[in-house]
């Protein structure tokens, strides 16, 4: 037996199922050959006979054999038109096993998924492996779903099954009179989101802009990491984006109609009233180049913010950036809030995926008429938020937990809370570019009329601490970003306290 602890220990450092290993070498002990492992492959039921079939696994297993059931172990989840079922066959069609997952909740998908009726036919129970390819697909499935939270409530002698593949325990349960396991997946798509978009920022940065006059570091004296930043001796408020380069090789008329929209929110998140663009553009050739001045010149147009000069350069690879420059007295930090406070995101939710970007961009300004644009720039200051961030590459947790970073807090949101459109997961709305979004804290309720095609709700909270915690409707809270996302720490507090005016 120490031999085949030890023989286990090894397959699973090597990710490979112990149960294989352990049959191969109770088969060496014994002197009788194990059963060879059939193929099989694992798929989504789609037809009502393969969904029947499914089912009738089910009562064999927790009807008929565990008599966990009476008759029949269905229920609502087999009715919800979202719920899929995975199933695992052999090669000539056999059923070996199936799962199903589903959303947690009835009504708006809110990315919390579950798994539930994981059953394995008894014939296929001698072979490894089975259970496991299924929960294993179970998970990538509800990550392709959009789902940031997926647990399930799994008989206990199954535990530990589920913790060799990387689930952990949340708790014990009783569940028709069996003992159970609550049990959780952790889901990392936020926290590679901000690693990959900010997390080096806080050593490349180092340094820079010490030497500025009046400032303390990038951004002035309160401003660290925020959207844009105050020209010291004026009250010019400052912004520059550049646009990916294969986003203005593949789509340069949106590229140029980009680079003024998330300029322009950049301004709005400060408070600042745009005043002019400058515009750096490479191209191959004129042809190309006039392509995204085309976009530059319409999205101009429609916010009313002129281009005021600029460099193009032919004969190179593509490339954009903007500068905007802006206006205001009191610009709004993205790190003057306080734990205690509340935080609010205001959305833009109409519009859809921009074509080719399903999942990554979301277009709600394409289609909106030029007072409709316009009138975005007053949300900031309507909300006298302590702080505010404009959502982009690291989308709305991401950005949350920015505004926490650099006022020295932790964020905690309420998923069932946030705004989000009908037609996307909120796993993609919530690592998108959303068009225009902002995060704001507030220390009291804010009660400022805004533009009407908007969405506003409260939707979390600072507290002590760093990163950004998930809370869920039933009280569970999980981590969607331990660490702070850009390294460059919380800023100093501005010289001028309190909220925007």
């Amino acid at each position: 037996m120490r031999r085949v602890r030890r023989v286990q220990r090894a397959a699973e450092r090597r990710g490979i199922d112990p149960m294989t290993i352990t049959d191969l070498d109770r088969g060496i002990l014994t002197g009788l050959r194990p059963a060879p492992a059939p193929t099989f492959v694992v798929s989504q039921a789609e037809t009502r006979a393969e969904l029947d079939e499914y089912r009738a696994l089910r009562r064999e297993v927790f009807v008929a054999e565990q008599g966990i059931f009476a008759r029949d172990d269905g229920d609502r989840v087999d009715d919800d038109p979202r719920t899929i079922v995975l199933v695992a066959r052999t090669t000539d069609g056999t059923l070996l096993g199936g799962v199903r997952i589903a959303p947690a909740v009835e009504g708006r998908d809110i990315g919390w998924w579950t798994g539930s009726r994981l059953a394995v036919s008894a014939a296929a129970r001698t072979h490894a492996g089975i259970g496991g390819a299924l929960v294993r697909a179970a998970c990538a499935r509800a990550e392709a779903q959009g789902a940031l939270r997926f647990d399930a409530t799994v008989q206990a002698q199954n535990e530990p099954m589920f913790r060799r593949i990387g689930w952990s325990t949340v708790s014990t349960v009783d569940v028709h009179g069996r003992p159970h396991v609550h049990m959780l997946w952790r889901i990392d798509r936020v926290e590679r989101l901000a690693r990959a978009t900010k997390a080096a920022l806080g050593a490349l940065l180092e340094g820079l802009g010490s030497d500025a006059p009046d400032a303390a570091g990038l951004g002035g004296s309160g401003f660290v990491g925020d959207d844009a930043a105050p020209v010291p001796g004026s009250d010019l408020v400052a912004a520059c984006d550049a646009i990916l380069p294969s986003m203005v090789e593949r789509d340069p008329e949106w590229a140029g109609w980009c680079a003024v929209l998330v300029n322009l929110n950049d301004l709005s998140a400060m408070g600042a009233t745009p005043v002019g663009l400058l515009d750096a553009v490479g191209a191959r050739d004129a042809s190309f180049a006039r392509r995204v001045f085309r976009g530059l010149r319409t999205a101009s147009q429609a916010w009313g913010v002129p281009v005021l000069g600029g460099h193009t350069q032919l004969g190179v690879p593509a490339a954009l950036s903007v500068t905007a420059l802006g206006r205001t007295d009191r610009p709004v930090a993205g790190g003057g809030a306080s734990p205690g406070e509340s935080l609010r995101l205001t959305a833009d939710l109409g519009g859809q995926w921009r074509p080719g970007y399903t999942g990554s961009q979301w277009d709600s300004s394409s289609h909106r008429g030029a007072d409709e644009l316009r009138a975005l720039a007053s949300v900031v200051p309507a909300l006298r938020p302590t702080a505010a961030k404009d959502i982009s590459m690291t989308g709305v947790v991401g950005t949350t937990g920015m505004l926490a970073e650099a006022s020295g807090c932790k964020a905690v949101l309420d998923v069932d809370r946030i705004p989000m459109p009908d037609d996307a997961s909120a796993g993609d709305w919530l690592t998108c570019f959303p068009g225009f979004a902002m995060v704001t804290a507030e220390r009291a309720p804010a009660r400022a009329a805004l533009p009407a095609h908007v969405d506003t709700a409260v939707c979390g909270r600072l507290t002590d601490g760093r990163g950004v915690d998930l809370r869920w409707p039933d009280g569970l809270v999980t981590p969607a970003i331990a660490d702070p996302v850009t390294g460059l720490g919380p800023a100093t507090r501005p010289l001028k306290e309190g909220p925007h005016p």
